[in-house]
């Protein structure tokens, strides 16, 4: 299948307060963001045309951006309203919108207290990140190279650009070797998440979530929780090492892109697809479809 690049398409981009010709949304290659990875961003699922948990993405962006010491120059509503604008411009009935913000190129240093912060809205057509098939069947997965970092080292609640480097080399590294997605430890060797996804484990017919002390916690994680709870399902948010997954029943990952996709190995330990794992699928599908009716009536 032919790669349509994301720099040739048709459509538009809202790029600092205008909405502009999609091709013509461009950054100078000097822009601090690109070199020193001060971006941050949001991915948000579109559903039958409203956005997912809306309110809670923008304001994740806007933490996000406290964190890494910058402010957003538009507030919150405003944000909102521009995304919605932008998929009604695309008339996406189910899709991803992804809103960013980074510094500009007034300062080529470390150090950016003077540079300008930018922002842009983009949206796409994007029924499924994972194939059907391979969504069916579950991931196989593998233990990452890299770990995720301490939150000493690193602004590990912030969905910032340059977290994802490791993330990107992790699933190269696998793909490599056969794998959908690579399973990545914390600095301490627990389990985390994988590289674009949190994950859940399920054994003896609970529900077990590594404790987000340095990663992000997901709004599709928090979604999920809920789902489970609603089932019935005990929650148990704690340390989980790589050992227990001999005594793991189901593997499944969540994530806005993700949805809920089961996991069928993780390096040598296998998992069936279950009846858990199934049932949450199944809960959150229905969510994200009367969210979208609720949004519209």
């Amino acid at each position: 299948m032919a790669i349509v690049p994301f720099d040739d398409r048709d459509g538009v981009i809202w790029y600092d307060g205008k909405t502009v010709p999609w091709r013509d949304a461009k950054v100078h290659v000097l822009s601090h963001g690109l070199h020193y990875a001060s971006c941050v961003f949001e991915g948000e699922r579109v559903y039958e045309r409203r956005i997912f948990r809306h309110k809670e993405h923008i304001a994740r962006l806007f933490r996000s951006a406290e964190i890494l010491g910058f402010a957003v120059p538009y507030g919150q509503a405003e944000l909102e309203g521009v995304c919605e604008d932008v998929v009604k411009a695309h008339n996406i009935v189910n899709g991803y919108v992804r809103p960013f913000a980074w510094r500009g190129s007034e300062m080529m240093a470390v150090s950016a207290q003077a540079t300008k912060i930018h922002v842009a809205v983009a949206a796409w057509e994007w029924p499924s990140y994972f194939t059907p098939e391979a969504r069916m069947r579950g991931l196989r997965l593998a233990t990452a190279p890299y770990a995720r970092p301490s939150p000493a080292t690193a602004p590990v609640h912030a969905k910032a650009a340059g977290l994802y480097m490791i993330c990107t080399l992790s699933k190269h590294a696998v793909e490599a070797r056969g794998y959908d997605d690579a399973l990545m430890l914390d600095y301490r060797g627990r389990i985390a998440e994988s590289t674009g996804a949190n994950i859940f484990l399920v054994q003896n017919g609970e529900l077990h979530a590594p404790e987000a002390d340095c990663f992000l916690n997901g709004i599709t994680r928090q979604t999920v929780m809920e789902l489970a709870r609603r089932r019935g399902i005990k929650v148990v948010e704690r340390a989980i090492m790589p050992e227990e997954l001999a005594k793991t029943d189901e593997v499944f990952l969540t994530g806005t892109a993700a949805e809920v996709t089961p996991v069928q190995s993780i390096d040598d330990y296998k998992f069936t697809v279950g009846a858990v794992t199934r049932g949450l699928a199944e809960d959150y599908d229905r969510e994200v479809r009367a969210h979208a009716k609720a949004s519209a009536a």
